[in-house]
């Protein structure tokens, strides 16, 4: 594992007497917001199952975390060697199966585990609500994963995929009939029903939903542009076309995306 001192040694640079005044004028709160972004950058970058841009955007993630760690260490808040003994300590203590003598047989075995710790840790004996650990300024799609997690912990779930994909037809059918009735805040909750239920059937998959709504939005983007490169040499627009002579181009651009696929997995 390499050290972190050659990125700390960029930081301090930057945030010297000599460096850069930008640098010297963030605080933890302005550099959440770069950390943020870089956090979206690299969830594309995996999405995208791009190496060489998943190197860079993990870099840029890292540096993030570290110059907000600099500056709670420059300002004798919190050491940088407090926060790494911190997760340390934290991680060996959760894991007592491979720090410990504990036997975990299974994956339910091993996150009851890890609840049980956690709920040591924090006391959250007393809390009112498995819910009141899930922080209320995540992404639609990552809060609603975390707030059916915390709902499964506590032993309320549906018993299988089928179950949930019948909710979801459900769901659709509410929708459906909101539309009908022409009722706008129904309209909105019922198509939150429907991806909310959609999540769910996520999680039974064993996939993330804000994986895949990524990597379904890069592959619509990439279609996209095929097709607006083809309407270019065809010297044409969208507006200029039929509905039929529209989809010809967009079938097009499905079968060039295909193969384009299928040249860079050879």
């Amino acid at each position: 594992m390499e050290s972190l001192a050659p990125v700390l040694e960029v930081i301090r640079t930057l945030r010297g007497k000599n460096g850069c005044e930008w640098d010297r004028r963030q605080t933890p709160a302005t550099m959440w917001k770069c950390l943020a972004e870089e956090g979206y950058e690299l969830r594309q970058a995996l999405a995208d199952q791009d190496l060489d841009n998943t190197c860079e955007e993990m870099g840029d993630v890292l540096f993030q975390i570290v110059f907000i760690m600099e500056i709670f260490h420059d300002s004798g808040q919190i050491p940088i060697s407090r926060v790494m003994n911190t997760v340390k300590e934290k991680m060996i203590r959760r894991h007592p199966h491979v720090y410990g003598d504990a036997v975990v047989k299974n994956r339910t075995e091993l996150l009851d585990q890890w609840e049980k710790i956690k709920t040591r840790e924090k006391n959250e004996t007393f809390r009112l609500s498995a819910m009141d650990d899930v922080p209320k300024g995540m992404p639609g799609l990552i809060r609603a994963m975390k707030v059916s997690e915390s709902a499964v912990k506590k032993g309320f779930d549906w018993e299988n995929i089928h179950q949930v994909m019948g909710t979801v037809k459900s769901e659709i059918s509410e929708f459906e009939s909101a539309l009908e009735q022409k009722d706008e805040d129904e309209i909105m909750l019922e198509f939150g029903d429907i991806l909310f239920s959609l999540v769910n059937v996520a999680r039974f998959a064993g996939f993330h939903p804000e994986t895949a709504l990524a990597r379904a939005t890069a592959k619509f983007e990439n279609r996209f542009r095929l097709m607006e490169a083809d309407l270019a040499e065809k010297k044409t627009t969208l507006h200029a076309l039929s509905a039929s002579e529209k989809e010809i181009f967009w079938s097009r651009a499905k079968q060039a995306h295909e193969n384009n696929q299928s040249g860079e997995k050879e």
